[in-house]
């Protein structure tokens, strides 16, 4: 494997107070965290992310498909802060090099104390409902390649009862909706999990943490979403990693997307299948 060193608006009184009656944990002293590994890292908003914790000097390490532009990523944040990063190649769908990528990425940290998945394939959902190779493609992309790599996450942060992890969702999870039910059915797929891996690693000092996104202006969604709802990464990815030292379980981003999706849950099925959303 070849590797290289290398404004929102702000909620109400009354939308901060419910925001903040969530159930949430001691704070998260993520200056104790030193290796991160972040997959997907070539996404915009992967790379917002990895600019905040480059500016505090952690170890990155860098995975993508697309290897060449992690390694120039790499090599601009190494210039730019001077924290040490190194680049790899990450292929979802390639199940059977999972283990030894993350073996790989161990040896070349030393150790994994955080890891950040900003994975995700869109798709386009007229095709995904009329051919099955379109979806699967996108439910491999979303969920199924996440599985596999969490897996060997999971053991490892589970063996050292420690360590972090965020994955990014997405709010189209909350429910099944007509232009985008594959992309949705494979994050709720994912959500779930996520669920489930907190409940069995939280006994064991490992923090997991569900991101559900909002529309975001990222290279995924360009030219396909326009206006107020739309947030720019450097925010979002500030907004992840305060949710993350505040120790929180579950954060929508941008914040108002968990009120916009409590009322879409609460429409009533009878009533839902007669809208256009």
């Amino acid at each position: 494997m070849r590797h290289i060193v290398v404004k929102q608006a702000m909620p109400s009184a009354n939308q901060r107070a419910l925001i903040e009656a969530q159930p949430q944990l001691a704070s998260l002293q993520t200056d104790r965290y030193e290796n991160i590994l972040i997959v997907g890292a070539t996404s915009t908003l992967a790379v917002a992310f990895a600019h905040i914790l480059a500016k505090r000097k952690v170890r990155l390490f860098l995975a993508a498909r697309n290897e060449e532009e992690a390694q120039r990523i790499g090599k601009d944040l190494a210039i730019r802060y001077g924290c040490p990063c190194t680049a790899g190649l990450f292929v979802a769908e390639d199940y059977a090099s999972h283990k030894a990528f993350f073996e790989h990425v161990r040896k070349t940290l030393g150790a994994v104390d955080g890891v950040f998945v900003a994975v995700g394939e869109l798709g386009d959902q007229a095709l995904n409902q009329s051919n099955f190779e379109r979806a699967k493609s996108v439910i491999e992309s979303n969920y199924t390649g996440m599985v596999s790599l969490l897996t060997y996450v999971g053991e490892y942060c589970e063996s050292r009862k420690q360590g972090y992890l965020i994955a990014v969702g997405s709010v189209a999870g909350d429910r099944g909706r007509q232009s985008n039910y594959v992309y949705g059915s494979a994050k709720a797929a994912l959500a779930t999990y996520l669920q489930g891996m907190r409940h069995r690693l939280s006994r064991n000092g490992v923090h997991v943490m569900t991101v559900k996104a909002g529309f975001i202006d990222t290279k995924m969604t360009y030219g396909l979403i326009k206006g107020p709802l739309v947030a720019d990464t450097a925010s979002v990815a500030k907004a992840i990693v305060a949710a993350l030292e505040r120790k929180r379980l579950v954060v929508y981003v941008p914040w108002f997307w968990q009120f916009i999706m409590f009322i879409i849950r609460a429409i009533p099925e009878w009533l839902f299948v007669k809208t256009k959303i």
